[in-house]
């Protein structure tokens, strides 16, 4: 069985930085088919949920307070690489605009909602690494 990789938030799991999660029914089903794994980067890099939000600036992923939390989520983004090998997930479904998981378009780091090219450290790991990232919004 191929299984892929899935943001938790997606499977209605609550670890948005909010406390909430962002369910998403054709994630929610793989899930329970058994059929994707759910990881929450930030939690796998030791971030706390609720937390405060965080965009990616300069390279370095910052708090909205200014707290650098680059380090935990590089982790994070090395947890879930490490997942997906020992599943064998050739892909990953990620939450979009996000600073761990968004594919193509993330916020710009001044907090103001304003979008920009890149991706999110996890997805871009994920990316170099030969796993298809595809985000919540193109499935």
């Amino acid at each position: 069985m191929v299984v892929k990789i899935v943001s938790a938030c997606l499977a209605g799991i609550n670890c948005r930085y909010d406390g909430k999660n962002n369910v998403n029914e054709t994630v929610l089903r793989l899930v329970k088919e058994g059929k994707a794994i759910p990881v929450c980067p930030e939690q796998l890099g030791g971030l706390s949920t609720p937390r405060e939000s965080m965009e990616i600036r300069n390279g370095l992923v910052f708090t909205a307070s200014g707290k650098d939390e680059t380090l935990a989520m590089l982790k994070g983004a090395e947890e879930t690489l490490r997942i997906a090998r020992l599943v064998g997930a050739k892909e990953a479904i990620l939450k979009g605009r996000s600073p761990s998981c968004g594919k193509g378009r993330i916020y710009d780091g001044s907090f103001s909602k304003k979008l920009v090219e890149g991706n999110g450290v996890t997805a871009e790991l994920l990316l170099r690494n030969g796993l298809k990232v595809v985000p919540e919004k193109e499935i």
